[in-house]
């Protein structure tokens, strides 16, 4: 072995409170740049010496050589074994699952999520620590500030790894051991839900149809849905990982999943529909004419996960996302559990899966997930899902009927406006802020403003806190308006707005959500000068 020490110079660092790094692929192209971030990540965790590590990544482009460069950087830095998944793909979760299975140190897991594929679209690599979870600020900040003063960076100079092949290699006195990415991850699925039922329901004629977008879910649904519990062969669509995801955008949403919603919403419609992302790690649930927002997933998943072995024995509490709807409060509310609201993030709910406070965890942005895992769980939810149909013997509308019925309904919608001018995003923010003090007791059109803040949080396990994290305009009747600066864009700035409006259950459950929602959007888009952004309508509306 020669372990090269090469000189090189500071790079710009990650978004400081952020797990990884996120930008456009030819940028990760560029010399040195990867490497000065993985060096940066072991340096941030005290060295990599005789620690262990798992890597792997959704398969997007650049994702084969970017694990080759890490494997040898992982040499050079003396780590003693690496797992990786074969062909280099993994799945957040299936990932997540490994590092706690086997009791790593951390995980390498390379993906820009739900963004776009290829030389001219997006790439990212993220650093998860020993108990599977995204790496808390405290590690990133050390991560960033390590970027801002490298100057060298260690790799070996050895020959590649065949990846293709299972089982172990050495790497320069390093463990390789290469993976089935599903096998264990398919494992610890059929100790949670009863596959037998489910089972039993695709064997009576139950249709589904599962949109795996070209990317890293494809063989993990086929093998689970079509494998182990029967369901017909093409059940599972664009099964296959590409580079650039088909050409297409890995964001399961009722935009960029069209195929499936139309044939969801079209006259010989499956009983089922749902999708997964580039890593894995979100979904989208449709049911017959139907589209079941991610807060009201949520929800409904928490309302009757008792219904699925692994959590018949209930739920500790459950913990959503500041932007997402307060669905899951009042189920939470019901079956006298905890109930926690954090910012927008994985990371935060680590802490309370790990402190046992929360079992079950959502994000509006189509991420749900339990303490099975540190990560959101794509096919997990859908998993989930099925298992209570299979229970209940019913269907997504009657399903949610009935929930609207015993919860009351929050009216739920996003709007995003993409590739903003960065001044024209911050502005507005900014000028919310200022407004802070001033806008209770407002009539905006048909809303009266009851509060306004912007939110912060206050960890209940270990006392760190987050602060800046959205705002929030709260409206009589239980509707709210939440203004947030997204940071999984690499172009521009995503300023995020969520609508939201609570009608109880006696009230009209079945209006068209957006028709529902068009007091609370005139009122945030007058409080907040949206026109400033030059768009007659979000670019995204979900």
């Amino acid at each position: 072995m020669t372990v090269q020490i090469i000189q090189t110079n500071p790079i710009e660092g990650q978004k400081p409170g952020t797990s990884g790094l996120r930008k456009k692929t030819r940028v990760f192209m560029q010399e040195h740049y990867l490497e000065n971030f993985v060096q940066s990540v072991f340096d941030a965790i005290d060295g990599a010496k005789g620690k262990r590590f798992v890597v792997g990544g959704d398969g997007r482009y650049f994702n084969a050589q970017a694990i080759q460069t890490i494997l040898k950087m992982a040499a050079a830095n003396g780590a003693a074994e690496v797992i990786v998944g074969q062909g280099g793909l993994l799945s957040t979760p299936a990932a997540s699952h490994l590092i706690r299975l086997n009791g790593t140190d951390g995980g390498l897991i390379l993906s820009a999520s739900h963004n776009p594929g290829g030389i001219d679209e997006d790439f990212g690599v993220k650093y998860n620590i020993g108990n599977g979870g995204p790496a808390p600020e405290g590690v990133t900040a050390k991560m960033l500030a390590r970027t801002l003063e490298i100057t060298e960076y260690k790799v070996s100079d050895a020959a590649d790894v065949d990846l293709g092949l299972i089982g172990e290699q050495t790497l320069d006195g390093m463990v390789v051991r290469v993976v089935d990415p599903v096998a264990d991850y398919k494992a610890l699925m059929e100790t949670l839900f009863d596959f037998g039922k489910i089972r039993a329901l695709f064997a009576g004629g139950f249709r589904m149809r599962f949109d795996a977008m070209h990317a890293v879910t494809g063989p993990y649904a086929t093998a689970i849905l079509e494998g182990t519990l029967g369901a017909p062969a093409g059940t599972v669509i664009n099964g296959v990982p590409s580079e650039d995801f088909g050409g297409g955008h890995p964001d399961p949403n009722p935009v960029w999943a069209k195929t499936l919603m139309d044939e969801m919403f079209g006259d010989d419609a499956p009983d089922f529909g749902a999708a997964s992302d580039g890593d894995g790690d979100r979904n989208m649930v449709v049911g017959k004419q139907l589209y079941v927002t991610p807060s009201d997933s949520l929800a409904v998943l928490a309302a009757n996960a008792h219904l699925a072995p692994g959590y018949a024995r209930g739920l500790a509490g459950v913990a959503r996302s500041m932007p997402t709807s307060a669905a899951s409060d009042r189920v939470a509310a019901k079956l006298d559990i905890g109930s926690f609201e954090t910012p927008t993030g994985w990371k935060f709910f680590g802490t309370l899966l790990d402190a046992g406070k929360a079992t079950i965890c959502g994000e509006e942005s189509a991420g749900t997930g339990s303490d099975h895992v540190r990560e959101k769980d794509g096919l997990w939810a859908v998993l989930l899902w099925l298992n209570v149909l299979a229970e209940r013997g019913q269907g997504v509308s009657e399903i949610m009927a009935d929930h609207w019925k015993t919860f009351g309904r929050d009216y739920y919608s996003r709007h995003d406006y993409e590739a903003l001018p960065v001044d024209v995003a911050n502005d507005i923010m900014d000028d919310l802020r200022e407004q802070l003090d001033v806008l209770r007791g407002q009539n905006v059109g048909e809303m009266a403003v009851l509060a306004a803040d912007e939110f912060s949080y206050v960890d209940p396990v270990d006392g760190s806190e987050s602060h800046k994290q959205g705002i929030r305009i709260f409206f009589e009747g239980g509707s709210r308006a939440v203004f947030r600066l997204s940071g999984t864009g690499t172009e521009g700035a995503t300023l995020r707005v969520y609508l939201q409006s609570y009608v109880d259950g006696a009230g009209d459950l079945f209006v068209e959500t957006q028709a529902a929602l068009e007091d609370v959007r005139y009122a945030a888009a007058e409080i907040s000068g949206l026109a400033r952004t030059g768009r007659d309508a979000p670019d995204v509306m979900t």
